[in-house]
């Protein structure tokens, strides 16, 4: 049945309310006013929705990072810092949140972008090598490795001797060991020698030295973040300076880096929320062309996955932040500061042949200063970009 005028019409209206409740429920949280800020929410969860349509469900993610931060701000200390007993833990499942991810890359082209973008930089990069070794920032998974494996399988010169080191962490150990084991043996029967190696401590500028990660003679080194490196931002940057100069000694062939294109780290609660809404309103939006209405996997992408990186933008300040996205000019500049310079991607024709596959002519590719983006109807949605070191620099 198609919807009349006034159907649509009134949902316009409606998402135009839920949109401006949002912000002023924002504002009355960011200046610490809890009663009105308290009957907003209850305005809002009268009309957002899980199943509804993209703004209903955009609405219900922000609405409860906002509740989050509520009952944060109510237990305070004296000294304006928010106390440990009020963090809400979690009660989604590190095998949901894997699921989630793993339907993400299945059935949007935003992760699978990001690993074709970093694979092709390392196979070009790796040309002439006969042995490498790939450092994984933050492995979670082995999701990237198969397509990278068949593509240097298939070299004219054969392929090189492979090792990958995990940097991870320790909850996931069995399932990633059983998983690359698997990756192993593929490699084999396409007469890839690949070796895997995992190292379960918190990353940090001491770990990532060449005796830690064990590096050996004649092998190229590639160090490899997909969505990690904006966890090391902090409001002081010293973290991610540290980081990247620690990179920058290990003298990598290339750093190939994807990141989430927005500004969500900014330092002022309102503009952070306004930048976070429109960002995953564009992604929610993407979801609803991809994915019916009533699909349980478009569901499980937005609850398990998006909301709670909704609800750590909202609702965290100080290191319970971790979700600190920037835009692809701020990374240029972390970079290039760290003694790094831009490798351009040369992969343009490669990713316009992906997005053909997923059948929705939404998205939208851009080659930007070397970096390539991929969007949803104009709007920045991931980054991805490779990376060297840049020799001449005095850093």
């Amino acid at each position: 049945m198609v919807p009349s005028v006034e159907d649509v019409s009134h949902g316009v209206d409606q998402g135009l309310h839920l949109v401006h409740s949002l912000l002023a429920c924002a504002e009355a949280v960011g200046c610490r006013d809890t009663q009105l800020a308290k009957s907003m929410l209850r305005q809002i969860w009268a009309s957002a929705n899980s199943w509804g349509d993209s703004l209903q469900r955009i609405s219900y993610c922000f609405a409860m990072g906002l509740t989050s931060r509520l009952s944060l701000l109510q237990n305070v200390n004296a000294n304006g810092t928010f106390t440990d007993g009020a963090m809400d833990v979690s009660l989604i499942t590190r095998e949901e949140k894997v699921e989630a991810f793993q339907l993400l890359y299945q059935t949007t082209p935003f992760i699978a972008f990001g690993f074709m973008a970093a694979n092709e930089a390392i196979c070009q990069a790796a040309q002439g090598k006969d042995s490498l070794h790939i450092i994984d920032l933050g492995m979670e998974h082995t999701l990237q490795w198969p397509s990278l494996i068949r593509s240097l399988a298939s070299r004219p010169e054969g392929p090189p001797k492979i090792r990958i080191t995990g940097l991870i962490n320790d909850q996931n150990l069995l399932e990633l060991e059983a998983s690359m084991n698997v990756l192993v043996q593929d490699a084999s029967s396409q007469g890839v020698s690949l070796e895997f190696f995992m190292i379960s401590e918190p990353i940090t500028p001491s770990l990532l030295s060449r005796e830690n990660i064990n590096l050996k003679e004649g092998e190229a080194l590639f160090v490899n973040s997909i969505m990690h490196l904006h966890k090391f931002v902090k409001e002081s940057r010293g973290s991610l300076k540290a980081i990247l100069q620690a990179i920058k000694k290990l003298n990598p062939t290339l750093l190939t880096m994807v990141e989430q294109d927005a500004n969500h780290n900014g330092p002022f609660f309102l503009g952070r929320f306004l930048e976070s809404l429109h960002y995953y309103s564009a992604i929610f939006d993407s979801l609803e062309a991809s994915l019916p209405r009533n699909s349980p996997q478009r569901m499980n992408i937005e609850r398990l996955h998006f909301a709670e990186e909704i609800r750590n933008i909202v609702a965290y300040e100080g290191s319970d932040r971790i979700e600190r996205h920037e835009r692809a000019d701020q990374w240029r500049r972390q970079l290039g500061r760290a003694g790094f310079q831009v490798v351009g991607m040369k992969c343009l024709s490669q990713a316009r042949m992906m997005l053909s596959v997923y059948g929705c002519d939404g998205y939208t590719l851009a080659s930007e200063k070397g970096c390539l983006l991929l969007g949803w109807k104009g709007r920045p949605i991931m980054l991805a970009s490779a990376w060297q070191v840049n020799n001449g620099s005095s850093s």
